[in-house]
């Protein structure tokens, strides 16, 4: 069972995102890429009120993914991509991510923000750091 509705393309769509994000950080990167992908498209608050998509969320301007501008991005998932993004549509999270509406890859030795766009940090996976709203801020991704 899925936690939005979705279609093969819009899953694709996420697959190639979540690649083109964190193919480095592995699949438990690319996992935490869709989990917040999927929280904003459940989200009600700040700048995803009207989101409810994946392709929304994706595209959204301003606020997107940088991936979307990754030679990444533009080839077709692999099985193995369609699979880890089957599995962020069913609800399957991980944290640091699992409450997290942002993500950012800081320089090279540099520490995660203690807040981005007010928000708390959440933790850290490999290269990127997490932040999620405080639960009065969001409650519909708790």
């Amino acid at each position: 069972m899925s936690v939005i509705k979705t279609t093969d393309t819009e899953r694709d769509l996420l697959a190639r995102l979540m690649r083109a994000e964190a193919i480095g950080e592995g699949d438990l990167g690319m996992l935490m890429v869709g989990n917040v992908v999927i929280n904003r498209a459940l989200a009600r608050c700040f700048t995803f009120k009207n989101l409810n998509t994946i392709s929304d969320v994706i595209y959204q301007n301003p606020g997107g993914f940088s991936g979307i501008n990754s030679p990444l991005f533009f080839s077709a998932p692999t099985t193995i991509e369609k699979r880890l993004a089957d599995r962020a549509i069913k609800g399957e999270y991980y944290y640091p991510a699992t409450n997290a509406l942002w993500f950012y890859a800081p320089k090279p030795q540099e520490s995660c923000k203690e807040s981005w766009w007010g928000q708390y940090n959440s933790g850290r996976y490999k290269n990127h750091c997490f932040y999620a709203p405080l639960p009065e801020k969001c409650p519909e991704i708790r």
